[in-house]
């Protein structure tokens, strides 16, 4: 299964900005303190969700980054898309005309693997960011 860094680093980056949004603008300095992702790897990153209109910008000395909408509105599949991810079980490409073993049928467990990346990109479409964050308090509590 292939998911990157890139997809989990922005999950992680964006649960931390939701717990601390109320607050005011979050610094990435900060999340990267908090989540031990390089703060250059999380420029990468927030001017992808920016782009896509998941986060907003506050300059200014008590700048940072905020949601552009409610956790709870925002789809953890939405994140993957913003950041160019998607999990991938299998490695061929499903269109083209020779299957996953170079030949012009599908190796035997392909309908398997491809059953899961179905099943795993339907769970990151159900689950929101808010999802996470009730979690995480459900734990601290």
């Amino acid at each position: 299964m292939k998911l990157t860094t890139k997809g989990r680093y922005a999950v992680m980056a964006l649960a931390d900005l939701a717990r601390f949004d109320p607050a005011g603008p979050v610094s990435l300095r900060d999340v990267s303190l908090r989540q031990g992702i390089s703060i250059l790897y999380l420029e990468q990153i927030f001017f992808k969700l920016k782009k896509k209109n998941i986060v907003t910008s506050v300059r200014g000395i008590n700048g940072g980054y905020k949601l552009a909408q409610e956790a709870s509105k925002i789809k953890l599949s939405e994140i993957f898309i913003a950041v160019d991810e998607k999990v991938k079980t299998v490695s061929c490409n499903k269109h083209s005309k020779k299957s996953c073993n170079g030949k012009s049928t599908k190796c035997i467990t392909h309908n398997l693997w491809d059953e899961l990346e179905m099943y795993i990109n339907n769970f990151f479409e159900k689950k929101h960011l808010g999802d996470l964050i009730n979690k995480q308090n459900e734990k601290i509590i």
